[in-house]
Order: C-alpha cells, then structure tokens, then sequence
C-alpha cells in the first residue's frame, strides 16, 4: 500500500483569498509544557467546503456525510484544459468513481491570483449528473477568481463536498483511495483538513 499525503502544508506563509484572515501561530510555554494558539480562517490552506459556506445553505461542516470523503478516487489530469475547465473537457473522463480530483498546473508554492484552472458552470453540472459526492482540486478554488458563487451553489447544492488547494503535484493520474478529514467544527463553514491517497500495488 502506497500513501500519499496531499495535503499542503500549513504555516504563516500559506497564502489566503486576498481579504481572509492571515494564520498566525502564537507558542507559549509554561513550566514543562507548550501550548500553540493558532489564528486561521475556516478555508485556510487545504480545506472543505461545506454547504453553509455559500449563503442561504444551511448544513455545515459538522453535519456533511463523511462518506463524501473516505472511498474510491478518481485522478484526473486537466492540466491541458486551460484556464476553464469545461465539460465538454470532463465528458467522458470521469469513469464510475463518485469523488474526483483534479490535477491542474497549480505549483505547491502557488498564491491566490487571478490565473488559475477552475470549473465552468456546465463542468459543475456535468459533475452533479454524474452523482460526484466529492470534488477536489489542487488550484486555489474550484470557481475563478471573481466568480459570483455559481460553480459553488451548483456543487454544494447538490450535496456534493469540495476539496480546495490540494497538493497533487507527486500524483499520477489514476485510481485510489481517498481519506480527507475535517476538524468536526460546530455550526461552521468550513475547516482545515489533511487528505491522504492510498493505493495498492496491484491498483490501475
């Protein structure tokens, strides 16, 4: 079994939404032990969209079916998709997995912009069709840079989780098993998550 941890990493360097809270780690010590206070918002770093993130959607992290997250993945590459990842691009790539990561151009290192490969609105439906009960991507969001939400309600509306800001550069397209998991934070919108791949040997 193979592991691969997608997750990246979380610092006070991670780059945020232009506008969202900056993380801030504040360590203190007292007599023999050490305790770290940690300032972030609810989609830092890598992170799951849940319903309640969108106003006027209610369910929130908390409440979001965890086998959304734990099951058969499907890796796709998109990085020849260009700036908009259409479904007429998807069509066809899917296969019968109901969670599918997308690989785009992103580097690790990378800062929100405005250059980024993100979803089209028929892309989002397309997914939704297909009964996809997850969708991550290793670019900052899924919708692009000053989208009005759309790509958004589309997915979360439907019941569909969203994983943002992953870090697939050392995966190949293929194949696995995915295990994303959210602080079970109450009533909020979002939460930091660390997200593994597995894959047997024997695995396409």
């Amino acid at each position: 079994m193979r592991i691969f941890d997608i997750t990246r990493l979380l610092s006070e360097k991670t780059p945020v939404y232009p506008g969202d809270t900056e993380p801030v780690f504040m360590q203190e010590e007292q007599d023999w032990y050490r305790v770290t206070s940690l300032h972030i918002g609810s989609h830092t770093g890598t992170h799951i969209d849940a319903p309640s993130h969108c106003i006027g959607f209610n369910d929130t992290i908390d409440t979001i079916p965890i086998d959304n997250l734990i099951g058969k993945c499907r890796v796709i590459d998109v990085r020849t998709a260009g700036p908009v990842i259409s479904a007429s691009f998807l069509h066809g790539k899917l296969g019968t997995s109901r969670r599918i990561l997308l690989k785009t151009d992103s580097p690790v290192s990378d800062c929100y912009g405005d250059a980024y490969p993100a979803l089209s609105s028929d892309a989002a439906d397309l997914l939704v069709s297909h009964g996809i009960r997850c969708i991550g991507t290793d670019a900052p969001s899924v919708e692009s840079s000053g989208g009005e939400g759309i790509v958004h309600r589309i997915l979360l509306g439907s019941g569909c989780s969203i994983i943002e800001f992953l870090d697939l550069a050392q995966v190949t397209p293929g194949t696995y098993t995915q295990v994303a998991l959210p602080l079970r934070l109450a009533g909020l919108d979002g939460s930091p998550a660390r997200v593994v791949l597995m894959k047997d040997d024997g695995c396409e």
